[in-house]
């Protein structure tokens, strides 16, 4: 009689449980899944007259594009940057991208060396904000080099 009474109890806390998280709203779709969130809009970082690159020999870039989104509550200009490791070795990069406004970011790919470096032929894809910057930029330079051993 104990068993039966347990199970009956717990059974309806459960009930309840699962009513209160429907009434809740849980079961509504992430931020994260949004798909306009998911895709932003793309367009091209400058003019391609205004467009300046260097390549190291060991590196292809295989995409560089721009988008707007928020970074720390506040509109920033975003590039994502695609390289392609053309070497017969494994390879660390330095991304450098300078603006016509004097703004600079960029940093090392990958960021981390703990589980390793880009293989030959792999790719990897990095995102660099620039905080504050609410518009597309005039000219950029993009400098790709590598990284000593």
């Amino acid at each position: 009689m104990r068993t039966i009474k347990g199970v009956l109890l717990a059974t309806m806390a459960l009930l309840a449980l699962a009513g209160l998280l429907l009434a809740a709203g849980c079961q509504g779709v992430p931020a994260k899944t949004d798909p306009k969130a998911a895709a932003p809009e793309y367009f091209a970082c400058a003019p391609k007259e205004k467009l300046v690159y260097s390549i190291a020999p060991e590196a292809e870039v295989t995409e560089f594009r721009c988008f707007m989104a928020d970074y720390q509550k506040t509109p920033s200009l975003h590039f994502l940057i695609t390289i392609k490791n053309v070497s017969q070795e494994d390879q660390r990069y330095r991304v450098n991208i300078f603006l016509d406004d004097g703004k600079a970011v960029g940093g090392l790919v990958p960021r981390q060396t703990k589980k390793g470096l880009i293989k030959p032929g792999a790719t990897a894809t990095y995102t660099y904000p620039v905080k504050g910057m609410g518009q597309k930029a005039q000219a950029v330079e993009l400098i790709v080099k590598t990284m000593g051993k």
